[in-house]
């Protein structure tokens, strides 16, 4: 492995272990996170190397849809594991929870 992939996952391992439960984060966001703005498409690979298991569910893409095919396996999963975490969907797009919280109160980003 890379000095540059070995940096970069471990990074993207951290922030994504460490989303709460409830809430979501893009792949930019993620990537942004760790230290590597301009790498959000690399976050899903680096997802897959990981050793431990991740909450990989609560990274979703930016326009706040599943990273999968709608219908697919995987979707389902990813919904399921969502919904049973109580984020709501509109139809494919993650919605906010209450009338009273706003999308922010769902996505989620480590403090500055």
């Amino acid at each position: 492995m890379s000095r540059f992939r070995d940096k970069f996952d471990h990074r993207v391992w951290q922030v994504v272990a460490s989303i709460p439960p409830g809430r979501v984060m893009g792949y930019g966001e993620v990537a942004r996170a760790a230290g590597f703005p301009r790498y959000s498409r690399m976050v899903g690979a680096a997802l897959g190397r990981s050793p431990q298991p991740l909450p990989w569910f609560r990274v979703v893409r930016s326009n706040r849809t599943l990273a999968f095919e709608e219908g697919s396996s995987s979707y389902r999963e990813q919904a399921q594991l969502l919904k049973q975490e109580g984020v709501r969907f509109e139809g494919s797009k993650i919605i906010e929870i209450e009338t009273e919280q706003s999308l922010d109160r769902i996505l989620w980003g480590p403090a500055d």
